[in-house]
């Protein structure tokens, strides 16, 4: 992950003009999460962003897109800056280079990091964060994480890193790698970068139009608004949703076809002309596992409005067989996040 500070007199100001989220409202030490958004309103990446107070936002993105990421945000600041925007003071970023960030996940979590603070960890709720003294290190701690358990994100400069996670490692903390991270953020329901976002999708069609408020809608202001207005007012082509499917996992890129000769709207493509069977390219899998938590093949893609309902059945193409599919709501697993 990269880790970014944003500093200045017009901080509250740049990042609700980065960003769709409603973050003067945000209470200091409060996190949301959010999106970048080209100008067309396609997402660039997810992102989490904390108050730290209104001239303060510290900023986590994708390390994945570090290379589209860095270059835009100084771009952007550029912009602003020599803009009649930043009357009230310029804008500096801070890249946090080399920084760790270990995320400590699971349902003994705060229990476990409890013994190692005096700070009482049942007042950080899910989505709050502070700085907490951890066997003489002062960390930034924040209650959350992308597995849809209850867990703690803790930032550690360079030099400190591999001693925090040495002593947070121990018994009965297990390391895991990001094929793990991957199967609990999946059955959480929560999207990928790269896989679930790209940039030529908007975040009304991915299920994020709840990071934009309603009068930020209205209001607009932000990088990428009136693409993001056009696919309200005129509803999304298709949507991300989630499946269960029978039989086999399917993977990225596997096709979503209708079940009979049934399409939604104008004539799509027609995919399999089978004996007396007709099938329509309905969409497409973006990410699917065996899930381990429910013994079950789940997945979400992308598809056509009109089939995303919940009980909707499909066909999947999964290695050139066809597999019934259900549209199922997500997340497919309950959320246990720490909200007190």
């Amino acid at each position: 992950m990269v880790q970014s500070n944003f500093r200045g007199r017009t901080a509250s100001e740049f990042m609700e003009w980065l960003t769709p989220s409603s973050l003067k409202s945000l209470d200091p030490y409060h996190s949301t999460l959010s999106v970048l958004l080209n100008e067309h309103g396609g997402i660039i990446d997810d992102t989490i962003i904390t108050k730290h107070s209104n001239e303060a936002f510290y900023v986590v993105t994708n390390a994945g897109r570090r290379d589209r990421d860095l270059p835009w945000f100084q771009a952007k600041l550029e912009e602003w800056n020599s803009s009649e925007k930043a009357q009230g003071g310029p804008v500096e970023m801070e890249i946090l280079e080399g920084w760790g960030l270990l995320a400590l996940q699971g349902p003994q979590a705060a229990s476990y990091l409890q013994t190692f603070t005096s700070f009482d960890l049942k007042g950080l709720t899910f989505g709050k964060s502070a700085f907490v003294p951890i066997e003489g290190f002062n960390l930034h701690v924040a209650r959350g994480g992308y597995t849809g358990e209850d867990g703690f994100e803790i930032s550690i400069p360079p030099s400190q890193t591999v001693d925090v996670a040495q002593l947070l490692s121990k018994t009965p903390v297990q390391l895991t790698g990001l094929g793990a991270r991957d199967s609990l953020r999946l059955e959480a329901g929560m999207c990928l970068y790269g896989q679930d976002l790209t940039e030529d999708i908007s975040p009304i069609e991915a299920g994020l139009a709840w990071v934009i408020s309603k009068e930020r809608r209205e209001a607009g202001g932000f990088i990428g608004a009136e693409g993001v207005k056009k696919v309200l007012k005129d509803g999304p082509s298709k949507r991300r949703v989630g499946f269960v499917i029978d039989e086999a996992p399917a993977r990225q890129g596997a096709k979503i076809l209708s079940p009979s000769g049934d399409h939604i709207g104008e004539l799509p493509l027609i995919l399999f002309i089978l004996p007396g069977s007709i099938k329509y390219l309905a969409g497409a899998i973006t990410s699917g596992i065996p899930s381990p938590t429910l013994g079950k093949n789940i997945a979400m893609g992308y598809i056509q409005s009109g089939w995303h309902k919940k009980g909707t059945e499909v066909a999947i193409d999964v290695r050139n067989k066809l597999r019934k599919a259900v549209v199922t709501p997500m997340p497919f697993v309950p959320s246990k996040y720490w909200r007190g």
